[in-house]
């Protein structure tokens, strides 16, 4: 049974896709039809152990639980809001790291914010996920776990997927991409590609690639400033891809897939909410098809960024939609329970650190 195990590590099953996994029921000498049995418990059922598979022998049970791993995804903390239906997820992972998912309920179904990477090396400057920096790549199947987890938590269906939390999911581009493909598939929760949405920085090469890959999901570009030179003080990867460059990327991923892309702005006052901004956004973005989220940048104790008042937002927003801008204020979910990305892990670090 050793030379079954990689290295001396047990294979990570769950990140198996379903052809994967019939292969590699064969290779081992079982029939195919027991992976799509074991495919079931993961992707359908949701088990969380091999014991919890009846249908297999004990003998089988025994045999994959000594060859493969079903990875942790476990509740350290969840928070549930006062003021709205939203919930946050800390998920502890089982080398320690810790992650975080955000439940938001809608009339429309229940959608769920991942995350990608535990931290992230990308830098923003007005992000808590970006503090502390990178620590490691979700794999396939942590990044499942997730909405899997919130799902038999409140026994209800996940029907929206928005990968946006932790992480920049272009970066790590291959667990992101079978992470898409499997939770889309027939055989797992099959959730509608046009339901998923996944939010990069710009990383123009990626973007490329990600338009080739013949999905259906929605790209949301975080552009959250309106030229290049205050999209370079905000976000470093700007000072690697020029502001056109990422704009004619998200110009090809919509020639291609027919997917028109959703352009994520944080509202920082007095940095990108002036008359400028909207003469320079008006410019960028009239002629394309294409959606403005204004967001209301949410305070980050370790940043001295502060949020227009609602007053100007709105002053904003309508300035943008008589140039003919589609634009939208993103309704504010969660403020009461460390709403922001990176800011429920961050505090559990800093409380770490205390002890």
């Amino acid at each position: 049974m050793e030379n079954y195990i990689e290295n001396g590590i047990k294979k990570d099953i769950v990140s198996f896709g379903y052809e994967e996994l019939l292969a590699e029921m064969e290779r081992i000498g079982e029939k195919p039809f027991r992976g799509k049995q074991i495919y079931s418990w993961l992707h359908e059922k949701l088990a969380e152990d091999f014991s919890q598979m009846t249908n297999l022998s004990v003998a089988l049970r025994e045999k994959l639980d000594g060859m493969y791993e079903i990875k942790k995804v476990e509740v350290a903390a969840r928070q549930i809001s006062k003021k709205d239906p939203t919930e946050k997820f800390l998920f502890a992972l089982s080398d320690g790291s810790m992650i975080e998912s955000v439940l938001m309920k809608y009339d429309y179904g229940n959608s769920v914010c991942i995350s990608s990477q535990a931290g992230c090396r990308m830098g923003c400057r007005f992000c808590a996920s970006a503090i502390g920096g990178l620590e490691r790549n979700l794999l396939t199947s942590e990044m499942l776990g997730q909405i899997y987890r919130i799902q038999k938590l409140i026994g209800e269906r996940i029907s929206n997927v928005v990968v946006m939390g932790t992480g920049e999911p272009l970066d790590n581009y291959d667990n992101f991409l079978q992470f898409v493909r499997m939770i889309s598939d027939e055989h797992g929760l099959h959730i509608s590609q046009r339901n998923i949405t996944a939010s990069t920085c710009g990383i123009v090469p990626e973007i490329k690639r990600l338009a080739g890959e013949g999905l259906q999901i929605t790209l949301a570009l975080s552009l959250h400033a309106s030229n290049q030179e205050k999209r370079r003080a905000l976000m470093p990867v700007a000072n690697r891809y020029e502001l056109s460059e990422v704009m004619a990327a998200c110009d090809d991923y919509f020639e291609k897939t027919g997917r028109r892309p959703t352009f994520e702005y944080s509202l920082v006052k007095g940095v990108n909410d002036g008359p400028e901004d909207v003469r320079e956004l008006t410019a960028l973005l009239s002629r394309r098809n294409c959606h403005l989220n204004l967001i209301p940048v949410n305070p980050v104790e370790e940043r001295d960024f502060e949020r227009p008042d609602r007053k100007n937002a709105l002053a904003f927003k309508n300035k943008l939609e008589k140039n003919g801008i589609n634009v939208t204020i993103r309704r504010e979910r969660g403020s009461d329970i460390d709403g922001a990305c990176g800011q429920l892990r961050r505090r559990y670090a800093d409380t770490k650190k205390e002890k």
